[in-house]
């Protein structure tokens, strides 16, 4: 038999076998190779149970899989495989580390399915990130005023600025955000991508914002004619926008920046995952405490006493170099 034991196209072919009538020609990826598992796990309940922009993540990431070894055995797939697969990413860390968790995702669920013996993903870790790693530039203080300078509050440009920088929120979920998402004075909104629920206040220079500005019937965001933003359209308009005030960034950026600014302000990890809808544990959360708190260290040290000193009162020779 051709299919796994106890499966529908098992019996459907036992069925066959019995009555003594040829087997339907096979269709689809031949059994036990990589397209063939991926097929399965896409049809599963685990990967119905998914956000949709998760499903499209990963599956770009099995499409590309199966186009170098897609006729491959799932048996003969090792570690060596998985590392060479992430190593050629590591040019862009979130991408090689994405690329890991699809994989990490596809093998664990197989594994639990009984359609393999082993786990090649297993002890593989993930590449180190730092908060700008991903590609996407976190903006700067200099930037935001620069961008607040071009676009006054009361432009649409400048709401979907404070929306994106106040909320933490991605575009994805900051097109959809609007007034039905609001009761006393917080927002709450299922995320997008990972399907969490974010509850966060909406600070006064939000709530200033949005009053200045013409906004939609139910989203705050809205194109000229009064719609709502498609994710794709609104990440485009934002990039003029952004150029037209001369700031390199983009939607994602701003909350890059908004993270930065949270950690600074002494915000948590478990706080981070709470306003940006990371998961418990996220690494995104700890790269930007770690990094806030550098930051803290190294302002105090300066404050000092002993190192704010002159280096006339300290006896130190002068240089100039």
């Amino acid at each position: 038999m051709r299919e796994r034991y106890d499966t529908e196209q098992f019996w459907r072919d036992y069925r066959l076998a019995v009555e003594g009538k040829p087997l339907a020609p096979a269709t689809g990826p031949a059994p036990g190779t990589l397209s063939w598992l991926i097929v399965r796990h896409m049809a599963s309940a685990e990967w119905a149970g998914l956000s949709a922009a998760t499903r499209k993540q990963r599956g770009s990431f099995f499409k590309a899989a199966e186009k170098t070894a897609g006729t491959a055995q799932v048996s003969d797939i090792d570690r060596c495989a998985i590392l060479a697969g992430r190593d050629r990413r590591r040019d862009t860390p979130f991408a090689a580390n994405n690329f890991l968790k699809a994989m990490r995702a596809l093998f664990t669920w197989a594994l639990a399915a009984d359609y393999v013996k082993s786990d090649p993903t297993h002890g593989i870790k993930l590449l180190p990130i730092g908060a700008d790693k991903d590609g996407f530039h976190a903006w700067t203080e200099e930037e935001v005023a620069r961008f607040e300078a071009h676009w006054p509050i009361g432009t649409r440009e400048r709401l979907a600025f404070d929306i994106l920088l106040y909320t933490g929120l991605r575009r994805g979920d900051a097109v959809r955000l609007g007034r039905p998402h609001v009761r006393n004075d917080e927002f709450t909104i299922r995320t997008e991508k990972t399907g969490m629920v974010v509850v966060a206040p909406i600070l006064p220079a939000l709530v200033a914002s949005i009053a200045a500005t013409a906004t939609g019937e139910l989203t705050f965001l809205a194109t000229e004619r009064g719609r709502p933003f498609v994710k794709k359209s609104f990440g485009n308009w934002f990039r003029e926008a952004c150029r037209s005030a001369r700031c390199p960034g983009s939607a994602h950026g701003l909350r890059k920046a908004g993270a930065r600014r949270a950690a600074e302000e002494g915000a948590t990890e478990a706080q981070l995952n709470a306003l940006f809808g990371w998961a418990d544990g996220s690494r995104e959360s700890a790269v930007y405490t770690r990094t806030a708190n550098r930051v803290k260290l190294a302002r105090e040290a300066r404050r000092n006493p002993a190192h704010s000193a002159s280096a006339r009162e300290q006896g130190q020779k002068i240089e100039i170099l």
